[in-house]
């Protein structure tokens, strides 16, 4: 009873914005500080719009990173996005758990809901993995870009340190910002940079839980959960089709994969599949792709990634749980069920409604940045979707684009990191308990 006197009223998911919102605020001026810049000037809305980005963890930029900032402005952009990927108030429990030694029935709570951990127990566990995970993650993948970066491309150990360890954060984060102006376009034809990074944006895209029961049940398939079992087979499904739908379009393509040997195309192939699930690095120029590969793009940045991880989007499950409710109403079945679990109504309605709340954002989105700026359709509809599904890809226009366009992409990208339901249940005042149920009636629908 006491607990529960104490939770009353109590919503842990308002302060997950607020926070996210105090993290940008802090970034914004701190990049504005003096030494942040090349050229010792710093534009506010770059400033703002680079810590979105980096909070956010989306890669969307409206100056070049690798001219514009000097080393300390980029390293505040990867602790940015390090406190991005791993949840600002995830981080904040942690710490508290390290210097306490214990969590407070509060914290443990808002972990709870940060990592969607399915107990108040099994949150703190989690809590300790996710950190753990993505330490081990980062570390090998950067220990691996060091060695080439240095014996390679002649680095020296210090620039070869810096630039693994900075491409693995940002690769594991999800945030796709890069120290060379071309992105990885650079490294095309180098298999020891492209896959790795392509490894460690799916790793983090994944989503902790899933990657957890993975690495611990990887033997026993039958043992997976329902969310397992979709988050698999949804990044299998898109992973293929994405790769061999990119692969025949811009075979020929000489803007991207047309020159390249068929080392460097299957290289680029892989990355065109990998980064729009979150990743934002790009191996070849979206300003040249085909438009067929764009519409491609379009949707697997709009699905995005899994749950409770590093990516962005509508999520994987989410879709891919759809697809099984549309699957069971076309057959008549009274049930979802995906393997031998039947889903329960609350958990369709949920993802019904995150679906039409994340296609409203992108249709609102867009249909402000047509009205705000000059730019084609297709290229604005890119940077939309890429904005909401935190992936950090571009057609080229960002930077173009006026203060308003480049405040709405702000925008989206915010609501999309939160989360859309997050993002207005955290305007809710309270939620309220219907004590009666009216009569039924069936409206016609279709």
């Amino acid at each position: 009873m006491a607990i529960a006197a104490a939770l009353r009223g109590y919503r842990p998911v308002r302060l997950l914005p607020l926070s996210f919102l105090a993290v940008i605020v802090l970034g914004s001026l701190v990049l504005m500080l003096p030494g942040m810049t090349r050229d010792g000037v710093t534009r506010p809305l770059a400033a703002a719009f680079t810590a979105t980005s980096a909070v956010c963890v989306t890669g969307l930029t409206v100056v070049d990173t690798a001219t514009y900032w000097t080393p300390l402005g980029q390293g505040v952009m990867l602790v940015l996005a390090q406190l991005g990927g791993f949840g600002i108030m995830s981080l904040a429990t942690l710490l508290s758990l390290l210097a306490r030694g214990h969590l407070d029935l509060t914290s443990t709570i808002l972990v709870k809901e940060s990592t969607k951990a399915g107990s108040l127990g099994s949150a703190v566990r989690l809590l300790r993995n996710v950190a753990m995970s993505m330490l081990v993650a980062e570390s090998l993948v950067a220990l691996v870009l060091t060695f080439r970066f240095h014996f390679g491309y002649g680095d020296g150990w210090a620039r070869a340190i810096w630039r693994g360890v900075y491409h693995s954060v940002m690769s594991f984060t999800n945030a796709g910002f890069s120290l060379q102006s071309d992105s990885i376009m650079g490294f095309v034809a180098d298999a020891w940079i492209i896959w790795p990074m392509a490894l460690c944006v799916l790793a983090g895209s994944l989503g902790f839980p899933v990657f957890f029961e993975l690495v611990g049940q990887w033997r026993r398939p039958s043992s997976w959960s329902v969310h397992t079992r979709l988050t698999v087979l949804g990044f299998a499904v898109l992973g293929v089709s994405g790769f061999l739908l990119f692969f025949a379009f811009e075979w020929t393509n000489p803007g991207t994969l047309g020159p390249l040997d068929d080392g460097a195309k299957v290289n680029a192939a892989v990355f065109g599949t990998v980064m729009p699930r979150s990743g934002g690095f790009n191996a070849v120029d979206y300003a040249q792709i085909r438009p067929e590969t764009l519409v491609t793009t379009v949707i697997l940045m709009f699905i995005g990634g899994g749950s409770a991880g590093t990516s962005g989007g509508l999520k994987v499950t989410t879709f891919f749980l759809l697809a099984f409710v549309v699957s069971a109403e076309v057959r008549g079945q009274r049930d979802v069920t995906v393997g031998r679990k039947r889903i329960p109504q609350e958990t369709q309605r949920l993802a019904l409604s995150v679906a039409v709340l994340s296609s409203g954002a992108v249709v609102v989105g867009t249909v402000a940045m047509v009205l705000l700026t000059e730019f084609p359709l297709d290229a604005l509809l890119f940077d939309v979707v890429s904005a909401f599904g935190t992936v950090g890809l571009s057609t080229g226009i960002t930077g173009d684009l006026p203060a308003s366009g480049q405040l709405m992409l702000m925008l989206l990208m915010y609501v999309g990191r939160v989360g859309t339901v997050t993002a207005v249940s955290a305007l809710a005042l309270r939620p309220m308990d219907n004590r009666y149920r009216l009569p039924e009636e069936r409206p016609i629908v279709g």
